[in-house]
């Protein structure tokens, strides 16, 4: 991989770093504060505003690809491309804030078990539900903009101060007025809207924009032709990566999604290098040949099984002593059912390489419709998995749909499959050895050993058959160690 696109790893991978500790700090201050339901019912809600996301259309990643597309041809289209994915997006966001309003009532009443009192709490902050999700269709919009000229140092200064606000104002409004949801909601979109506008500046002047443009309708159709395609491609999996804990809110109670959620939110941080590799990625493949393309997901691939497995090694011994630490033994209980998900966030982290590729460089409908045949499967084996085994039982299912999205994208990706597939196979393999030890091993001091052993012999392997990894070791010794030292040496 080329300098300037480890450099923007680096970048993604540090700026999802930041927000990280921000989040561990807090999310034991909402609990404490809240209780374990209402910060259930939290999490409910923002999974409630995530199905409405669909209402993006795509539209963010199609302006991401095109504006990626209009920078490499030196073209003076960045404009209008950026302003009609704006009002196009502000319009659907509309829509969805009316739609979410109405829903909320329903699911609130019906469709999931919580207490009176917090029904009306919910009730109560309906309109601030509701203006969340223009909010967050015209967030992506900037987002899109920003990454598609390879702006990401200024884009993640952005994201960390949002997701500061974003934990940070509702705590102020705890303490200031009361920890009812009907306060906290609020807070929280507030500092969303914040957020946004911090973002929509900076990506204003990363495109060197200078004034409003009303919307072209040959773009936005251009931007929906496009989208809609990674819309059915990424709007099942979106509804998917919440229907867990819409089920076990359902079926278990809004007390048991805290249990669930909580750890989830904690393991799906281990995500950052894969989001980082994706986010730095993207408008690069968008605006490569098909060719150039396979090659760099290709050697991304390599690369991150390499730098990504050794972290997730130490993650399963590390994660239920954390726990204790962070939660208290009440929600470390959980800890065998986080060490299955993280199987599921490796995976995600392989398939959402390929499904990049798919997004920026072909026709993704074989896949889209894939993806939505098999969400009514999905819906099946959570619900028995969760009514037979509980939340150990979603947590089971979470990692079988993971595999077999990855299958599916590497199937339509037309890679080199064996490759790559033998390559997974040999770190898989010492996953499943490594979670079967955590879970025997109790000591500290023999499981800080195991965990040491098995990284470092899974960093050799990768080191032994992944030359970018090597290249990319090399290029961070020559920034660390002094050029004096080296001569000595």
């Amino acid at each position: 991989m080329e300098r300037s696109i480890v450099r923007n790893i680096v970048i993604n991978f540090a700026g999802a770093v930041a927000p990280t500790f921000v989040s561990l700090v807090t999310v034991p201050t909402y609990i404490h504060l809240l209780g374990a339901e209402r910060y259930g019912v939290i999490n409910l809600v923002w999974a409630l505003i995530g199905y409405f996301s669909v209402l993006d259309l795509g539209t963010s990643l199609a302006t991401e690809n095109q504006i990626a597309k209009a920078r490499a041809a030196n073209d003076d289209s960045i404009e209008p491309i950026f302003w009609s994915a704006w009002f196009m997006n502000l319009g659907t966001g509309i829509i969805g804030g009316a739609l979410i309003y109405a829903g909320t009532i329903v699911y609130i009443t019906y469709g999931v078990k919580i207490e009176p009192t917090f029904q009306h709490e919910v009730m109560a902050s309906l309109p601030w539900i509701a203006v969340a999700v223009p909010i967050a269709n015209v967030t992506w919009v900037f987002a899109g903009a920003i990454t598609g000229v390879e702006c990401f140092r200024s884009y993640n200064i952005n994201q960390t101060l949002g997701t500061a606000l974003f934990q940070l104002l509702p705590i102020a409004a705890i303490f200031c007025f009361s920890p009812s949801l009907a306060i906290v909601i609020p807070a929280a979109v507030i500092a969303r809207l914040v957020a946004g506008l911090l973002l929509g500046v900076a990506a204003i002047r990363a495109l060197g924009i200078r004034r409003m443009r009303m919307p072209q309708w040959h773009l936005m159709l251009g931007l929906f032709r496009y989208g809609r395609w990674l819309l059915m491609f990424s709007g099942a999996n979106m509804i998917a990566s919440t229907l867990d804990r819409v089920f076990v809110g359902g079926l278990l109670g809004a007390r048991f999604v805290t249990y669930y959620a909580t750890p989830q939110n904690l393991i799906n941080r281990l995500n950052l290098l894969p989001l980082a590799i994706v986010r730095t990625l993207f408008p690069r493949l968008s605006a490569a040949s098909r060719e150039d393309a396979d090659a760099l997901a290709h050697h991304a691939l390599a690369f991150l099984n390499g730098a990504f497995t050794p972290c997730v090694i130490v993650a399963l011994f590390a994660l239920k002593p954390f726990l204790l630490l962070w939660l208290g033994a009440q929600l470390a209980a959980s800890a065998p059912v986080a060490s299955v998900l993280i199987l599921g966030v490796w995976l995600s982290g392989q398939s959402s390489i390929l499904g990049s590729l798919l997004q920026a460089q072909t026709h993704p409908a074989a896949v889209a419709s894939v993806s939505w045949l098999q969400l009514p499967f999905f819906t099946g084996a959570l619900w028995c998995g969760i009514h037979w085994f509980g939340i150990m039982g979603a947590a089971v299912v979470v990692v079988l749909k993971a595999l077999l999205d990855y299958s599916v994208l590497l199937a339509f990706s037309r890679l080199h499959a064996w490759t790559i597939v033998r390559n997974l196979l040999a770190h898989l393999t010492f996953l499943l050895v490594a979670l079967a030890l955590a879970d025997s091993i109790s000591a500290l001091l023999p499981a800080i050993v195991v965990a040491l052993v098995l990284s470092a012999a899974n960093f050799g392997m990768s080191l032994h058959g992944s030359s970018e990894l090597r290249v990319a070791l090399y290029r961070l010794w020559l920034r660390v160690v002094p050029s004096s030292g080296r001569a000595r040496g």
